[in-house]
């Protein structure tokens, strides 16, 4: 998840490294690759940093070279393996996705020229309360979505399987209510949380699998510094933080870009933009699952349950990045998350205990009122 891109300064400032002998390894690289791809190494500065050991620095290209700015990515081989990245790359760039495009690689030292695909993030273009002006990015966005899952091909990413599913969920006890909120969790509602997994992991096992990026959201989703025009291959949306893409349930990547990290939508916009998308994957032969293409209600049941196990899943990620990793900025974001479990957990009947368990985590008191003999 990158963090907000920082702008050139008149000056840049120098880029700090904690290993001395991992600075110095990168200036010996950077000399290597600065005069065949037109490098300027006085422009270097940080571009941005995401929850990861990974962070991304600019330069600029001298205008012999086609000037602009290229990106390169530091990631220490011991912590972090590019090779999933670069193949990933590829394979979204074979699809017809803007994805970056590898000019470079040290694979020894984790040093990688990209191409720049903007400085902007869609996540700071959108203001949740004008959604009309968000639509436009949305449906680039789900062009992108839609081209990427089509190039679907089997046995080529690792699968998004039920064993990977449980690790993801079991972040949420562990590190949500165990090591942030400090909860003892009774032999009751360790019940409840296990059988809410399970019913969890059977729905979303039992969906169509295609290519999932994993993190297909706004802040990952890059608009093209010569301006955003998806008529025009460059003018799309520039799509990053890939390399964790898998082989999965198919409704994975449509509810993490409804259901964002960063910012929340009014459930008619959700609406909106999902039955979009259902629309086009319908038409594309997607959803050929049950009764997916003609019953936008079952599709998005399938979305809701998807996102649940995501929702869990990241409140989990950013108690751990707090708590272990010393990056107290993304539990701020965690009752977003919350917000959304709560809202999906009270739509269905079978998830009532699990709302029951989060709203004792959370000190919520609700009210039942009855009418006409149902609940409200």
């Amino acid at each position: 998840m990158p963090t907000e891109p920082a702008a050139a300064p008149a000056v840049p400032a120098p880029v700090a490294w904690a290993d001395p002998a991992r600075a110095a390894a990168f200036d010996a690289w950077l000399q290597s690759v600065a005069e065949p791809h037109g490098l300027q190494p006085a422009t270097l500065r940080l571009a941005s940093a995401d929850a990861s050991f990974r962070r991304y620095l600019r330069v600029e290209r001298a205008p012999t070279h086609g000037g602009g700015s290229l990106i390169i990515m530091d990631a220490p081989p011991a912590q972090e393996d590019c090779r999933p990245f670069v193949r990933v790359a590829g394979l979204m760039r074979e699809a017809g996705v803007r994805a970056p495009r590898v000019l470079a690689w040290d694979e020894a030292h984790g040093f990688m020229l990209l191409t720049d695909l903007g400085t902007g993030t869609l996540l700071h273009a959108l203001d949740p309360q004008q959604p009309q002006a968000a639509l436009p990015y949305f449906k680039d966005a789900i062009a992108a979505l839609l081209a990427w899952q089509r190039a679907t091909r089997p046995q080529v990413l690792p699968p998004y399987d039920e064993a990977l599913l449980r690790r993801e969920l079991a972040l949420f006890p562990d590190w949500y209510l165990a090591r942030h909120k400090g909860v003892a969790l009774s032999a009751v509602q360790q019940q409840t949380l296990h059988e809410a997994f399970d019913l969890i992991v059977r729905r979303v096992l039992a969906q169509p699998t295609v290519w999932v990026h994993r993190d297909f959201m706004p802040r990952n989703l890059m608009l093209p510094d010569g301006g955003f025009d998806p008529s025009h291959p460059e003018g799309r949306l520039g799509v990053l933080d890939f390399q964790d893409a898998v082989h999965g349930p198919l409704t994975y990547d449509i509810a993490s870009l409804m259901r964002d990290a960063f910012l929340s939508w009014e459930e008619e916009v959700v609406l909106d933009v999902t039955i979009r998308y259902w629309d086009a994957a319908r038409r594309a032969g997607l959803l050929e699952h049950e009764d997916w293409s003609y019953d936008f209600g079952a599709f998005y049941r399938a979305v809701e349950w998807m996102g649940l196990q995501r929702h869990l899943k990241v409140a989990g990620i950013f108690a751990r990045l707090t708590l272990r990793d010393g990056k107290p900025q993304y539990l701020a974001d965690a009752p977003r998350f919350i917000g959304y479990i709560r809202h999906t957990a009270a739509r269905y009947r079978e998830l009532a205990p699990l709302l029951k368990l989060i709203d004792a985590v959370e000190g919520i008191e609700t009210t039942t009122a009855y009418s006409f003999g149902r609940a409200l």
